[in-house]
C-alpha cells in the first residue's frame, strides 16, 4: 500500500535480478498487462540505445552489491519513450547475503528536455556573442585603416578583445558535448587557452602548472585581461622578446588565497621599472581591483617577477 501510495514507480527483484514485483505507478505508466515484465522481459521496455548501458549496470550492481543509478527512456503507455532515472538499492540479511533489490524509476522527461532546450539556447546565446567580438575586431580594424597612425594601438585593442573571446568559450556553461577538452572550467585550463599563440620552435614558450582552481565568467574575464597583458608586454620587451625567453607560471593555494608566480627568463637585461605606464597597465590594475587581489612586479635584472595574490572565492560564484 506505501509503495502504491507512491508518485515513483517501484519495482523489486529477487537477488539473481528476477523481477517479480512492481506497483501501481508501473502498470500506469507503461500500460503493460499485469506480470508481463516479470523476469527480463522488463528490459523490452527501455528505449533500444538505451538498453545496453542499462543491463552493464544492472550486471554490476548485481556481482558487486553497489547501488544501481542510471537514466534511460521507458516507454510511456502513449507509445513514446520518456526519460526516466533509475535507482536500486541491496537488501541484506544479518550475515551481509543480499535478499533483495528494491528499486524505483522517477519520471524526469520534462527537467532533461528543458536541460536540452537550455543548452542549445546556451550554445545559440554564446555563438552570438562570440560574432560579437568578431564584429567589434573588425571594425576596429576597418577604422584603423584610415588612421594609420593608431595602428599599433587597433593591434593591441583586437588582440585583447581576442583574449576576452576565447576566455567566454571557456569559462561559458557547457554540456558535455560542448565543453573544452583542456581542462574543465580550471584556472590552468584558461591560462593555456590564452598562452596558444605564444609558441617557440613549435613548444609552448609559457608554462603552466601547480595547482587546479576552479574559475568562471566570473573570474575568468578580468583574469584574462591580466594574462594577456603581461604575455604582451613579455612579447614586446621580456622574455618573450627572444628566441630563447622562456615564462613559468605557478599557481598555488595556501593560507586561503591563491598565489600566481610570473617569472620571465632568458629574456634582455632589465634596468629597472618602465619609466612611463601606458593603457595596458592601467587595464591590469583594474582587472587586478576587480577580482580585489593584489599585483607585485619585481623587475630584476633576468626578468620579470610578478606576484598575483586573490581570494580563490573571487574566481567563481
Amino acid at each position: 500500500m506505501i509503495a502504491d501510495a507512491m508518485p515513483q514507480i517501484v519495482w523489486s527483484t529477487l537477488p539473481d535480478g528476477f523481477h517479480d514485483y512492481y506497483n501501481r505507478q508501473w502498470y500506469e505508466f507503461t500500460g503493460v498487462a499485469d506480470s508481463s515484465t516479470d523476469g527480463e522481459g522488463w528490459n523490452n521496455m527501455f528505449h533500444p540505445d538505451d538498453q545496453p548501458l542499462a543491463w552493464e549496470r544492472w550486471r554490476h550492481s548485481m556481482s558487486t552489491g553497489e547501488p544501481y543509478e542510471i537514466e534511460y527512456r521507458l516507454r510511456h503507455r502513449s507509445g513514446e519513450y520518456r526519460w526516466v532515472l533509475g535507482r536500486a538499492a541491496a537488501l541484506r540479511n544479518d550475515a551481509g547475503e543480499i535478499v533483495r533489490w528494491i528499486g524505483t524509476c522517477t519520471d524526469i522527461d520534462e527537467g532533461k528536455r528543458q536541460a536540452e532546450e537550455n543548452e542549445v539556447l546556451s550554445r545559440e546565446l554564446s555563438h552570438r556573442i562570440k560574432n560579437i567580438f568578431a564584429v567589434i575586431g573588425g571594425l576596429i580594424g576597418l577604422s584603423s585603416r584610415n588612421h594609420p597612425e593608431a595602428g599599433s594601438f587597433a593591434s593591441e585593442l583586437r588582440e585583447r578583445i581576442a583574449a576576452l573571446g576565447r576566455a567566454h568559450e571557456y569559462a561559458r556553461p557547457h554540456s558535455e558535448i560542448s565543453r573544452t577538452l583542456v581542462g574543465e572550467s580550471s584556472l590552468q585550463g584558461l591560462m593555456i587557452e590564452i598562452f596558444k599563440p605564444y609558441l617557440r620552435n613549435g613548444e609552448q614558450a609559457i608554462t603552466v602548472d601547480g595547482d587546479e582552481v576552479q574559475i568562471d565568467d566570473r573570474g575568468a574575464t578580468p583574469m584574462a585581461l591580466i594574462m594577456h597583458e603581461l604575455a604582451t608586454n613579455s612579447a614586446k620587451y621580456g622574455a618573450l622578446s627572444t628566441d630563447n625567453g622562456r615564462v613559468r607560471v605557478a599557481i598555488a593555494l595556501a593560507d586561503g588565497e591563491l598565489v600566481i608566480r610570473w617569472a620571465e627568463r632568458g629574456g634582455p637585461p632589465i634596468s629597472g621599472p618602465p619609466q612611463r605606464h601606458g593603457f595596458g597597465s592601467r587595464l591590469v590594475d583594474l582587472s587586478v581591483h576587480q577580482m580585489g587581489g593584489r599585483l607585485d612586479r619585481e623587475w630584476n635584472a633576468q626578468g620579470l617577477d610578478a606576484v598575483l595574490t586573490v581570494k580563490p572565492e573571487h574566481l567563481h560564484r
